[in-house]
């Protein structure tokens, strides 16, 4: 397919995360259940570097240009030198890394773990901890706007943040969604957010209290399918919103990408299916490519393995065009 790029060298074992960089629209973070994190440039199909873990990571990002991050289920979080291929440890959490996020209006990054526990890093720092925030659940997900984060816990719980201010959370929601929450994304615009359940429904969510704004939430059914009369439902595995349009793109375990306009409520493209579930999705900085995670995700269990896709590992580049603009309306 010309509009897309399989890439050389994918993980051994499932795919937990793709990133790009915030500033070169060819360098992408790929981590994996194979214990690494892989750098690549997408316009030359090439591996420039990869990071052994001594377990799987979890999640990946970019700092700046020259400079990424991990979080990893052995409760580390690593700074990784894109240059030289150095891995610094920064510290530990108590329990596995399951969320990054890097603030950079603050220049702050941001790990979130399954021991309930936000931590604030400076990797200039002599020491990196910058600060530790308790909660009342474990952090799944994490996106951050400008100074707005966003916390995604167990038990369907949001905290809503102003990084400045990290003494209390500015809002506590409990999820539109009656199901666990699988993803999590903030608007380019800085307006809200979108989460995905496992129950194949994504809710749009807005940060003003202001209940005139709030009236414009809603929820909506995605990734389901009707086969011979059964109806099958997948968990919406990652969203992310388009950096120029503000559309966003969602990635279910049924192996499709679809682009949504949640402006006026209407999915703009669904593309051809791929061969497995997709964990993760991610555009790049100018908005012109989007990059797709491909691997089980293990919502069977072993099970899962044998059947048709269960073992496909592959990361495509998918070059998007006018599909990802809102429509014209009136």
């Amino acid at each position: 397919m010309a509009d897309q790029v399989e890439l050389s060298s994918p993980p051994f074992d499932s795919i937990s995360q793709v990133r790009f960089s915030p500033t070169n629209p060819d360098h992408l973070l790929v981590s994996g259940w194979d214990t690494t994190v892989r750098f690549y440039d997408v316009a030359t199909n090439e591996q420039k570097a990869k990071f052994d873990h001594r377990a799987a990571v979890l999640t990946c990002l970019f700092g700046d240009s020259t400079h990424a991050y991990s979080g990893c289920l052995d409760t580390g979080v690593r700074e990784l030198d894109l240059t030289t291929e150095k891995v610094t440890s920064l510290g530990q959490h108590s329990n596995s890394v399951s969320a990054l996020s890097y603030a950079r209006e603050i220049n702050t990054l941001i790990s979130g773990s399954w021991d309930q526990s936000l931590r604030f890093w400076d990797p200039r720092a002599p020491k990196a901890e910058v600060s530790d925030h308790t909660l009342p659940e474990r952090v799944y997900h994490m996106d951050v706007v400008n100074n707005t984060l966003v916390v995604s816990m167990a038990s369907r719980l949001f905290h809503i943040y102003d990084v400045r201010r990290m003494s209390e959370p500015a809002q506590t929601r409990e999820s539109s969604l009656k199901f666990m929450t699988r993803s999590l994304a903030c608007m380019a615009d800085g307006q809200g957010y979108a989460i995905g359940s496992v129950e194949g429904r994504i809710g749009v969510e807005y940060f003003d209290p202001n209940p005139e704004i709030q009236d414009k939430k809603y929820a909506f059914k995605c990734h389901r399918q009707n086969i011979e009369e059964v109806d099958h439902v997948w968990p919406v595995n990652a969203l992310a919103f388009h950096p120029v349009h503000n559309t966003f793109a969602s990635a279910g375990s049924d192996g499709t990408v679809s682009i949504w306009d949640h402006k006026v409520k209407k999915r703009l493209r669904q593309y051809p299916k791929y061969a497995s579930a997709i964990p993760s999705i991610a555009f790049n900085c100018d908005g012109t490519r989007l990059a797709v995670g491909v691997s089980y995700t293990w919502d069977e269990g072993e099970e899962g393995l044998k059947k048709e896709g269960g073992t496909v590992r592959s990361i495509w580049v998918r070059k998007v065009g006018d599909e990802v603009k809102p429509r014209a309306t009136g």
